[in-house]
């Protein structure tokens, strides 16, 4: 394991390739073959390409510049669509010419994309609008419409073709409740209508990657638990976070068995990708923070799981365990999401070090023996040969400029290997520099009143940082970071690259924006929000949407020290629910009226119901 100094100097080093000025970074995020096995396509977020590759992943041999952030990708009839996100569109792409054939409509952020092969049409997640549409695409019109939950991502289609699985990366509902957590939702197709949501286990949070077994009876996905009912302190031997593979049942519509990727001492962080073989024998799944590919035996990990394990492979595990006591008679899978040696003892799961800094997307070629992982910070592949000992290759997507210090503080941000025992990194709790939702005790103000996590967009801007104001400024709340939140007493110059790259964060456009301009309702809402009488605009007043003053709101709870919270921006609210310091209103119609009923958060309680509306659709468009 790398510690210290000496895990920045490596993660440093695995950035920086030789590249021509001026040179945008290659920053591969999602990749799929072609059912056929004759190309790979990678999507490029900070390059703007689809990067295209022959079919071993040896060589780069074509590139098709896009629009937007390049993202979610699909094949279908020889053609791959690539998701346009911050463009407005789904770009179908021939490989063949190199050259985009049409572009399709959909919402301003689209993000993950499937076939719906059966209808002909295409799927695709609108990140922001929490929604699913379909595009047929004989005419490239929308078709079909369904709500989801909050900031959906990727998806994907059961083998019959009858339903859609989404993923939704951000818990919806009251950050209080101890069950809080992500959720998938699936949608059938044929109505295109929602059949339910599949809530993760308490804690579920940054949910990625999803895949579906080929008989269609499970699906696997990857995702971070955070064990937000305890204080920081207990970062130790996964008491704060965990990392998880959870089975979904299908034929039920409910969760299986959550089992740790993490050992006893060693935490796997932030997976990311998940990728099966053909048969559904493996799965293949991007530990992001570690730097690490992680295959799982799915056919040994699910004879263990229903108790028909063979003889051998229960005598190679240690007594006791887990296993045998689900071997020998009925038992609950429970007790599994927190058990940290099951996975390790089972003989289940193998570790494949990575030589470059990372990995997200997974693939696995059509006939299987090859598994390629996007390094998003080292602008490469990681193409893994299948076997025992399964053999590493990296290749290249093009020309890498050195990182300049807000590139290398990214790359910190979103690296385990920094943290004590690599249980998280600091985008385990910020997602994208945002916040996961999640309340969580962080001892800066004493133990026992957990808040809500922040987004860290303008957190250089907006001081004091914290809900208590307890860190004067964003550089030293990231020191202290550091020490009481991952244990490590971080090198000076890692820690001033984290704040570049915290300065560099801006907020996004609204996706509630119409033509990059306020609709109508936002309009009117834009007046109700400056209206003295209503009174939002003199605690929030732009540019900031904040006076950077603290207030005693009425929200102050048993479990508070203190009442007086730090007066937050309102931009990218559209994206940072639940709200309030301790995440109790899941929607802003609930923290203008429910949570505020003495209006000391503003006048807001008895508003007209239009003038609701209004200020909900201006607020969520800043």
């Amino acid at each position: 394991m790398k510690t210290g100094a000496a895990a920045a100097f490596v993660l440093a080093s695995s950035l920086a390739l030789a590249a021509r000025a001026g040179d945008p970074y290659r920053s591969p995020e999602n990749l799929a073959f072609s059912p056929d096995g004759a190309w790979l396509a990678v999507s490029d977020v900070t390059g703007g390409l689809l990067t295209l590759l022959d079919g071993q992943a040896k060589a780069v041999t074509k590139t098709v510049p896009l629009k937007g952030q390049p993202r979610g990708l699909a094949w279908h009839n020889g053609l791959v669509y690539v998701a346009e996100y911050d463009a407005g569109a789904v770009a179908e792409v021939d490989p063949a010419q190199a050259v985009v054939k049409r572009r399709l409509a959909v919402g301003p952020k689209p993000w993950g994309v499937a076939l719906d092969a059966a209808a002909g049409r295409l799927l695709v997640t609108e990140f922001g609008l929490a929604r699913l549409i379909a595009v047929d695409l004989a005419s490239g019109k929308e078709v079909g419409r369904v709500p989801v939950l909050g900031l959906p991502r990727q998806l994907v289609v059961t083998p019959d073709g009858s339903s859609c699985l989404v993923v939704n990366t951000a818990p919806v509902g009251d950050a209080r409740e101890g069950t809080h957590s992500c959720a998938i939702t699936v949608v059938d197709l044929k109505t295109m209508a929602k059949v339910c949501d599949i809530a993760l286990p308490p804690g579920g949070i940054n949910p990625r990657g999803i895949a579906v077994s080929p008989d269609g009876k499970w699906a696997y996905l990857a995702h971070g638990i955070g064990r937000f009912t305890l204080p920081t302190t207990q970062l130790e031997r996964g008491w704060i976070m965990t990392s998880a593979l959870t089975i979904l049942d299908l034929t039920k519509r409910a969760v299986h068995a959550t089992i740790l990727l993490d050992t006893i001492t060693s935490g796997s962080a932030d997976p990311w990708g998940l990728a099966l073989t053909p048969d559904g024998r493996k799965a293949w799944i991007a530990i992001a923070g570690c730097n690490e590919l992680m295959r799982l035996d799915l056919g040994l990990l699910h004879s263990l799981l229903d108790g028909t394990a063979s003889k051998e492979a229960l005598a190679a595990i240690p007594r006791p365990s887990v296993w045998h006591s689900i071997t020998n008679g009925p038992a609950s899978l429970s007790g599994l999401v927190n058990d940290l040696a099951a996975l390790y003892v089972s003989g289940a799961r193998t570790v494949v070090p990575l030589p470059g800094v990372g990995p997200r997307g997974v693939a696995v070629s059509p006939k299987g023996g090859t598994v390629a992982a996007a390094q998003y910070f080292s602008g490469a592949l990681a193409v893994v040969a299948d076997g025992e000992n399964p053999e590493v290759v990296q290749v290249s997507l093009g020309p890498q400029p050195a990182p300049d210090k807000a590139r290398k503080g990214e790359a910190a941000f979103h690296s385990a290997e920094l943290c004590f025992q690599r249980w998280l990194s600091c985008a385990s709790c910020h997602p994208d520099g945002r916040a996961d939702g999640l309340n969580w005790d962080l001892l800066n103000d004493g133990m026992g009143n957990p808040k809500n996590t922040k987004s860290m967009v303008w957190s250089h801007k907006t001081p004091p940082v914290m809900a208590h104001g307890v860190r004067d400024s964003m550089e030293t709340a990231t020191k202290t970071g550091f020490m009481f939140i991952q244990f490590r007493i971080a090198d000076e110059a890692v820690m001033d690259d984290v704040r570049e790259y915290l300065r560099s964060l801006a907020p996004e456009k609204s996706p509630y924006l119409v033509n990059g301009e306020l609709s109508a309702k936002a309009k009117k809402g834009k007046t109700v929000f400056e209206r003295p009488s209503v009174g939002c605009a003199q605690c929030h007043p732009a540019p900031l949407f904040t006076d950077l003053k603290m207030y005693d709101v009425g929200t102050k709870s048993d479990l508070d020290t203190k009442a007086e919270f730090d007066n937050p921006t309102c931009v990218e609210m559209w994206r940072s629910f639940p709200y309030l310091h301790d995440g109790s209103a899941a929607t802003l119609p609930d923290m203008f009226g429910a949570r505020n009923k003495n209006d000391r958060h503003g006048k807001t309680s008895d508003l007209p119901k239009e003038d609701m509306e209004a200020l909900v659709e201006y607020v969520l468009s800043l």
